[in-house]
């Protein structure tokens, strides 16, 4: 399908597409911790799908840095954070967790998806573009096929 973008596909479907190719691919670099880490300063409890989602913080990181320019860890950490319980207390936003996004930045960044910014961070590499506008066109193909 020519002309298929990351944009033309619901985010989450194209996110859970990429995280699958990338567990079938068995390529990308898992941490050890995956099992204990908690993603947030403001979560109680790591993930309950203690594999699958490193998979897919990878595959929604490089979709956001897809849409974006140069994106760092720190906006990120902003992104993937949120409110943290505080009792009776209003709630504040907390950062994700710096070292679960800089592990995933590096691990696709050794894929060759991502590469370093000129002016710092992280972008989308030629190879990873094409990569991520190939899974969207199955993506979207396969969603016309079921409807």
């Amino acid at each position: 399908m020519p002309g298929v973008s990351v944009r033309d596909v619901p985010a989450q479907q194209f996110i859970d597409a990429y995280a699958s190719f990338l567990q079938r691919q068995g390529r990308l670099e898992v941490p050890g911790y995956v099992e204990l880490v908690k993603t947030s300063a403001g979560n109680e409890l790591p993930p309950q799908d203690a594999e699958g989602w490193f998979y897919k913080r990878a595959a929604s990181v490089a979709r956001h840095i897809y849409l974006r320019k140069d994106v760092g860890v720190g906006k990120l950490n902003k992104l993937y954070g949120g409110a943290a319980n505080r009792g009776c207390r209003p709630s504040h936003h907390k950062d994700a967790s710096g070292s679960v996004n800089r592990k995933v930045s590096q691990a696709l960044e050794k894929l060759g998806v991502l590469e370093k910014g000129v002016r710092g961070g992280r972008r989308i590499s030629e190879n990873g573009q094409r990569d991520l506008d190939r899974i969207a066109a199955q993506t979207l193909e396969a969603e016309e096929d079921d409807e």
